[in-house]
């Protein structure tokens, strides 16, 4: 499978490739008021308004630094009506895709109830690679689910 790699602080990142849209440059994003640490703000993508997470924040607490290699990787995540048609997901040093195995990534065998997206990881020279499931974040982010299309929200007046 093709995984894109990235880094949050020194610890590396994969998810599969099959539901990235994009990588994106850092751009400014817009904050909301209110919002959890773990909102970096939204973003203009190709015509729609998306949320972008900050993965640093949301596994480590702590927001990632912005640097030349900090990006948003878009990816989609429709998962009904009411949810955005994509998330952003900012990261730091996302730099290479590379094939792995399935079979290389293997159950941590620890449950996390506030990470359940990282349940497996592959050994690679000593460095520990968590692969972020996508299928499963979403719980972890539920204060998207009722977002909605201000455009349907004026018809439904």
């Amino acid at each position: 499978m093709l995984v894109l790699l990235f880094h949050l602080g020194n610890n590396r990142y994969a998810v599969k490739c099959e539901r990235v849209r994009e990588i994106s440059p850092m751009v400014n994003l817009q904050p909301l008021p209110h919002a959890p640490d773990c909102f970096a703000g939204l973003f203009h993508y190709r015509g729609l308004v998306i949320p972008v997470v900050d993965l640093g924040s949301l596994i480590h607490g702590k927001a990632c630094q912005r640097r030349l290699s900090t990006r948003i990787i878009v990816v989609d995540y429709a998962r009904g009506e009411n949810f955005p048609p994509m998330v952003g997901m900012l990261a730091e040093k996302v730099i290479e895709a590379k094939r792995k195995s399935e079979d290389s990534f293997v159950p941590t065998r620890v449950h996390i109830d506030d990470a359940p997206f990282l349940s497996r990881v592959m050994m690679e020279r000593n460095d520990a690679i968590h692969l972020l499931d996508l299928e499963l974040l979403p719980a972890s982010l539920s204060f998207l689910e009722d977002m909605q299309d201000p455009a349907e929200d004026a018809l439904n007046i």
